[in-house]
C-alpha cells in the first residue's frame, strides 16, 4: 500500500481510497484502488467534484475504520473558501457508504453544483496486481442503467454475472453520461447563508454466485457501529495481561483486526461459516496455511476460528472427485487446500487458484489444529466428524506427500502456480547461503516438523477418541522414524544448526534460516539440539532487536528488504517464541516477545505482515516492508501466541 491510500476492511469486502476519498481506477500501480468484493473490483471510479472542480484536501483521509477528510475549493489567502465539504466513508459486508456534508461559508444564499462520477469495471484482482499480465475475456459485456435514485452497473460473460448498484439520498437531479462508460450523478444544492446540505450515497456489490442479501448500512457511523459490535463480540471474555499494557494493547488491536478479517465459507454439510482470511488487501480469502496458524494462535482464547477453519478445510479437501481444472500433480486425495478464489479468472480456469492445492504444509497443519482443538475443548464429536478427513490427510502425507517413498514431505515447483510450497513461498526463498536455489523435489525443514507433530497428535486422537490402537501405533512409529531421520539428514555439524531444506538429491540447503524455530514449536529436535538452535536464533545476525530475521545476516543470500530472505515476520516470531518456551528457553522467548511488542507499539499496536530486517541498533524504529499486507490474520493473532509463550512477563 502506498501512503496515499486508506484501506477499509469488513469481511470479504475492502475499499482503497485516496487522500481526497476518491477512487481513480488507475491500473498498474501495484496497490489496490477501488471497492473489491470476492476478488472483483465493484467500484473502479468514485470522484467528487464541486462546481466542476476537484476540491483540495484541507485534512486528507486518515486511518481508522472510516475514511474521513475535509475538502475546500482551491484558492489563496485573500480568497477564503466559499464552502467546506466534510466527507466520511465506510464499508459493510458487500457494501460501501458515504456521507457528504456541504457547508456554505458565505453570509448570503449560495448555489453549489456537486457531482460524483462512478464506474465499475469488474476487473479481477489478478488483472490489477503488478505482474503486468493480461487475460482474454471473450464475449464480455458491460451495461449501465439509470435508476430513480442512482445507477446500476452490470457485467456478464457467459454464465458469469456481476452487478454494482449506486443509490443516493436524496436522489440525484440527473445521471449524466461521460463518454467513458462512467456515469456522473449530479445535484444542485441551494444553501442558506452559512447553510448545510447532506447527502448519503450507498453502493451494493452483488458478485457472481453471491446470493446472500446485503445489509447496507444507513450511514458510515452505522457501519462503524456494526463493526465495533463484531469486534467487541470477538474479544469478549479474553483476559489481557495487566502487567504488560503494551502486550495487552497489541492483543486487543489484533483481535479487532481479526474480527474484520472473518470471511464467508461453507462446511462439509453446506453450513455457513466465518473463517480467518489471509489478509488485506489482496488476500481476503481462505488460505489454508494462514487460517490454520491463525486458529492455532487464537485457540487458547477463542475456539470459534479453529472450529470454522477445520470445517471449511474439510469441505475443500481434495478427493478423487476434485473439480476439473485443478492441476492433478498438485491436487491429490487427502490434501488440504492452499487457496480458494471466487473471481472471474478462477471461474474460467485462467488462473489456477479457484481451489489451489500448492502447499506442502497445510495438510499436516490441519491435523495439528484438529488435535489441538480437541485437546483444548474436549470436543470429541468434532474429532469423530472429521475422522475420515484426518485419515485422508495422513494418507496424503504418507503416499503422495512423500513420507513413505522419500522419507520427507516434498514439493516441486508448480508451473503456473508457486515455485515454493512451504510458508516461504516466494521465488528464491528456499536457497543456499550463497543464494543459489535447490533443484528437484524439495524437502523444507519446517514442513517436516509439522508432519511430526501431525502424526503424534493424530495418533493421540486414534487412541483416545477413535479407539484404533493399531493405527495409533503405526503413526507413532512413523513420527519416531521421521525424527531420527531428520536429525541425521538435516543437522549441519559445522553450524550446529539444521539445514533450511534438502534438495532432490538429498543435499543440504545450507542457509541459516528462521524455519529452525518452527522445529522447536513442533518438538522435532532432541533437547540438546533444540537448546543449541534456540540460543543461536538470538545471536545478533539473526535477531534484529525487533524479531528474528528469516535469514541470518552476513550470508550472501541475505537482504533486509527481501520478502523471505532477511525480513522479520511476526507470525514466524510467534512460532519461534512458542518453540523457545517449549524447550525451556524462557529468557529467549521473552526477548523475542519484547522485540515484537516494541515493534507493535511503535506502529499503533498493529503488527504488519512483515517488517524489514534492519537492526534496531542502527534504526531506532522498525522499518516497514514496502509491500506488506496492511492487515494480516497471522500477524494479528501473533500477540496472542506471544501471550501464550511468555504470559504477561
Amino acid at each position: 500500500m502506498t501512503e496515499r491510500h486508506q484501506l477499509l476492511v469488513h469481511g470479504g469486502t475492502f475499499a482503497a481510497v485516496g487522500d481526497h476519498g476518491d477512487i481513480s481506477g488507475v491500473r498498474g500501480g501495484g496497490g489496490p484502488d477501488g471497492l473489491f468484493v470476492r476478488d472483483a473490483r465493484h467500484l473502479s471510479r468514485w470522484q467528487l467534484t464541486v462546481d466542476g472542480a476537484v476540491p483540495d484536501a484541507l485534512t486528507p483521509v486518515a486511518g481508522g475504520d472510516t475514511a474521513r477528510c475535509v475538502l475546500v475549493p482551491r484558492g489563496g489567502r485573500d480568497e477564503p473558501p466559499a464552502y467546506t465539504v466534510f466527507r466520511e466513508q465506510a464499508v459493510g459486508d458487500g457494501s460501501f457508504v458515504e456521507a457528504l456534508r456541504v457547508t456554505s461559508n458565505r453570509p448570503v444564499p449560495t448555489t453549489i453544483h456537486l457531482a460524483v462520477t462512478a464506474d465499475a469495471d469488474f476487473a479481477d484482482q489478478f488483472e490489477l496486481r503488478a505482474d503486468h499480465r493480461t487475460y482474454a475475456k471473450p464475449g464480455a459485456v458491460r451495461s449501465r442503467e439509470v435508476l430513480p435514485h442512482g445507477v446500476e452497473f452490470a457485467y456478464r460473460r457467459g454464465e458469469w454475472r456481476s452487478v454494482t448498484t449506486v443509490t443516493s439520498e436524496p436522489a440525484p437531479d440527473a445521471v449524466e453520461e461521460t463518454g467513458t462508460g462512467a456515469r456522473r450523478l449530479v445535484w444542485t444544492l441551494d444553501l442558506d447563508p452559512h447553510g448545510t446540505a447532506e447527502l448519503v450515497l450507498r453502493v451494493v456489490a452483488r458478485p457472481h454466485g453471491h446470493r446472500r442479501a446485503v445489509r447496507v448500512p444507513r450511514s458510515p457511523a452505522a457501519a462503524v457501529r456494526r463493526l465495533l459490535a463484531e469486534e467487541d463480540a470477538f474479544a469478549r471474555g479474553v483476559a489481557f495481561p495487566t502487567g504488560w499494557p503494551e502486550l495487552a494493547a497489541a492483543c486487543a488491536r489484533g483481535l479487532a483486526d481479526l474480527a474484520s478479517l472473518q470471511v464467508p465459507a461453507r462446511g462439509p454439510d453446506g453450513e455457513e461459516l466465518r473463517v480467518p482470511a489471509g489478509g488485506a488487501p489482496w488476500f481476503l480469502t481462505l488460505l489454508g496455511r494462514d487460517a490454520l496458524l491463525t486458529s492455532l494462535f487464537t485457540l487458547p482464547y477463542r475456539t470459534g476460528p479453529a472450529a470454522a477453519t477445520l470445517a471449511a478445510l474439510a469441505a475443500t479437501q481434495a478427493t478423487a472427485r476434485t473439480a476439473s481444472g485443478t492441476d492433478p500433480g498438485v491436487a491429490r486425495p487427502g490434501k488440504i487446500v492452499h487457496e480458494v478464489r471466487y473471481g472471474e479468472l478462477a471461474h474460467f480456469g485462467q488462473v489456477p487458484y479457484g481451489r489451489y492445492y500448492g502447499s506442502v504444509d497445510a495438510t499436516p497443519l490441519f491435523l495439528v489444529l484438529l488435535g489441538a482443538y480437541v485437546e483444548q475443548t474436549g470436543d470429541t464429536a468434532t474429532a469423530r466428524r472429521f475422522q475420515p478427513h484426518a485419515r485422508a490427510a495422513v494418507g496424503w502425507m504418507l503416499d503422495h506427500g512423500g513420507l513413505t517413498s522419500r522419507g520427507y514431505l516434498v514439493y516441486r515447483a508448480d508451473r503456473g502456480g508457486l515455485a515454493n510450497q512451504n510458508w516461504k513461498d516466494s521465488p528464491g526463498a528456499v536457497c543456499h547461503a550463497d543464494g543459489s536455489r535447490p533443484s528437484g523435489a524439495v524437502a523444507a525443514a519446517g514442513a517436516q516438523g509439522y508432519a511430526y507433530d501431525a502424526l503424534r497428535r493424530t495418533a493421540w486422537l486414534a487412541r483416545t477418541v477413535w479407539e484404533d490402537e493399531k493405527y495409533a501405533g503405526l503413526l507413532e512409529q512413523a513420527a519416531g522414524d521421521l525424527r531420527d531421520r531428520f536429525q541425521r539428514d538435516f543437522w549441519m555439524p559445522e553450524h550446529s544448526f539444521p539445514a533450511l531444506a534438502l534438495d532432490g538429491e538429498g543435499r543440504r540447503v545450507d542457509a541459516l534460516a528462521s524455519d529452525a524455530g518452527h522445529l522447536l514449536w513442533s518438538g522435532l529436535l532432541d533437547k540438546e539440539y533444540g537448546e543449541l538452535v534456540g540460543r543461536r536464533l538470538l545471536e545478533p545476525d539473526f535477531f534484529s532487536g525487533w524479531g528474528v530475521r528469516t535469514l541470518a545476516a552476513g550470508q550472501a543470500a541475505y537482504h533486509p528488504l527481501s520478502y523471505h530472505r532477511g525480513s522479520v515476520w511476526p507470525h514466524d516470531n510467534a512460532l519461534i517464541a512458542l518453540g523457545l518456551a517449549r524447550y525451556g528457553l524462557h529468557d529467549e522467548a521473552r526477548t523475542v516477545a519484547h522485540g515484537m511488542v516494541d515493534a507493535a507499539t511503535a506502529v499503533g499496536h498493529r503488527l504488519p505482515e512483515v517488517l524489514a530486517g534492519y537492526g534496531r541498533e542502527s534504526h531506532p524504529e522498525p522499518v516497514p516492508y514496502p509491500h506488506a499486507c496492511v492487515r494480516e490474520s497471522r500477524a494479528a493473532a501473533a500477540p496472542l501466541a506471544l501471550l501464550t509463550a511468555v504470559g504477561g512477563a
